[in-house]
């Protein structure tokens, strides 16, 4: 089980061309999806568990090269028997030049109840006749082949959905050997990430929210981007952090840590804050690649 407290203990998962993704309903399945879509993954959800093989054939196939990896969503309405052969579809798969793994993510039965009476979705085993814990029950035993091969099993009982994102961006982007740098945007209003290892505050450059028509855009959109570089202190800013990495990544490259987190914080976590991360990124990733970014408040 992973403790969201130790992902450097988590083994590697991004070598994998060919991802299942399964486990409980309610445990966040359709987040790890939409997670592992913004890292590049072409995901597709409730296949069934015989089409695996044929679909990821002809999706990596592709000669163009659109799809390097993709990730796809097993649950427990596959038949018995074709989820028991996953196994043994991955090692085909892997002979093909194909490698495959298997994220599982759970929660306990307290937390799914919750979650189900929440949201008033139906569980997928749920009919007459069968109570919502029974459902849960008989998941639980149907999905055991592929929890016992799964090479990550995440418990999101304590996870809200940014923080599950956040951990399989996390998990999918550690490299052996190599320390991650992870650059993530926030709101001070919601709270300091509490794993930071840097924290900056740009709380005190101009704001792009007081103007009307910039406001319902992001740090990612061109006209916030044009809206920054015309405030030098905003650049010197920038510059001023960059110089600050640039001086003790290389220290921290030689640590034993496996990733480095860098928050920076505005008021709302939508402009300042991420227009920065952006612009790091952009920068750090043309000399270091092992980049992941993180927009909390727009997750």
């Amino acid at each position: 089980m992973v403790d969201a407290n130790r992902i450097e203990d988590l083994p590697p998962l991004h070598s994998h061309r060919v991802l299942v993704v399964s486990g409980l309903s309610g445990s966040g399945k359709t987040v790890a999806l939409r997670s592992l879509e913004d890292l590049g993954y072409f995901c597709i959800d409730n296949l069934p568990a015989a089409l695996l093989s044929a679909f990821a054939q002809r999706t990596l196939a592709d000669a163009e090269g659109l799809y390097p990896k993709v990730a796809v969503g097993v649950d427990a309405r596959s038949p018995l028997a074709d989820l028991d052969a996953i196994p043994k579809t991955l090692a085909e798969l892997a002979r093909m030049g194909l490698p495959g793994g298997v994220l599982y993510l759970e929660a306990d039965n307290e937390v799914l109840l919750k979650r189900y009476s929440e949201t008033r979705r139906r569980h997928p085993l749920s009919s007459a006749g069968v109570s919502l814990p029974e459902a849960i029950d008989r998941e639980r035993k149907l999905l055991k082949p592929l929890r016992r091969i799964a090479d990550q099993v995440i418990d999101t009982s304590k996870l809200n959905i940014h923080e599950l994102r956040r951990q399989i961006a996390l998990t999918m982007g550690l490299v052996p050997g190599k320390m991650v740098l992870m650059l993530e945007s926030f709101a001070f209003k919601h709270g300091v990430p509490s794993d930071a290892d840097f924290v900056f505050d740009a709380r005190f450059l101009p704001n792009p929210h007081w103007q009307a028509e910039l406001r319902p855009l992001s740090g990612r959109d061109t006209a916030i981007r044009h809206f920054f570089s015309g405030h030098g202190e905003v650049l010197e800013y920038l510059a001023d952090i960059a110089r600050f990495l640039d001086r003790w990544l290389p220290g921290l490259d030689q640590s034993e840590r496996s990733y480095l987190t860098v928050a920076i914080g505005c008021t709302g976590g939508r402009h300042r804050s991420v227009y920065l991360i952006e612009a790091l990124a952009e920068r750090f990733r043309a000399s270091r690649g092992d980049v992941l970014v993180y927009h909390r408040e727009l997750a």
